[in-house]
């Protein structure tokens, strides 16, 4: 079996919440930069390319050493298009090129914490395994069975009331999506969804993971990345 595999980093301009969020500066470089680069380190994909509508996000992901062979159209673009489209879209375009390949690997733009060994792990694994998928998770941080909502009266509802006496190391964990990568086994045929039994999930430490949709999330994750870099600086 071939292993040629493609990144694809989705990158569209018109982030709502977030103006401008995949290029916005982050320890002095745009935040795309940081998946473009762990993508070319890891060795793993005989292309990265950025799949974006946006001139200014497609000259910086150039710069960084993605390729961008096509603006995104604008019907593939707003906020209602799902990911799945968008990678359906780029892979299309390159089959129309004469471009084929066995696995493609969709990288967020802003994920600064991704690091290449739990890359090179998911596509290591999915290779050698009957599975479609494998993508970043990490554990829950408080086990969901205890979880509550909030009533019409904002008052609190538990989701399963059944839990709250059991104590909370006797409850089973819970895993989330991780967001920062997805391979996937583009010729193998499967009814699952991503988050199903033909799946590989690749556990990443809680503290390796973030999302970015609000300012807040931001300066949490600038945070955790500087204390990433002088632990590393402190074993260097």
């Amino acid at each position: 079996m071939q292993n040629k595999c493609v990144c694809i980093i989705p990158a569209r301009g018109g982030s709502k919440r977030i103006p401008r969020k995949n290029i916005k500066e982050f320890h002095g470089k745009p935040l795309i930069a940081y998946s473009i680069d762990v993508a070319l380190k890891s060795k793993l994909f005989e292309k990265v390319i950025v799949s974006t509508d946006d001139e200014e996000i497609a000259k910086i992901a150039k710069k960084y050493g993605a390729e961008v062979p096509f603006l995104r159209p604008k019907e593939l673009s707003d906020d209602f298009t799902g990911t799945g489209a968008v990678i359906n879209h780029a892979l299309e375009y390159l089959r129309n090129a004469g471009e084929n390949y066995d696995f493609s690997c969709t990288i967020y733009a802003t994920a600064p914490l991704l690091q290449k060994e739990y890359l090179i792990e998911g596509f290591e694994k999915l290779k050698n395994s009957d599975a479609k998928y494998a993508f970043s998770c990490t554990s829950m941080p408080f086990p969901i069975q205890r979880t509550f909502k909030l009533d019409e009266k904002k008052r609190c509802e538990m989701f399963w009331p059944e839990n709250f006496p059991k104590r909370s190391q006797n409850l089973e964990e819970a895993y989330q999506d991780a967001g920062q990568f997805y391979f996937d086994k583009i010729n193998k045929i499967s009814n699952e969804i991503i988050f199903g039994k033909d799946s590989i999930p690749i556990i990443l430490p809680r503290f390796l993971v973030q999302d970015i949709d609000t300012l807040e999330d931001g300066e949490r994750v600038e945070i955790m990345y500087e204390v990433i870099v002088k632990k590393k600086k402190s074993f260097s």
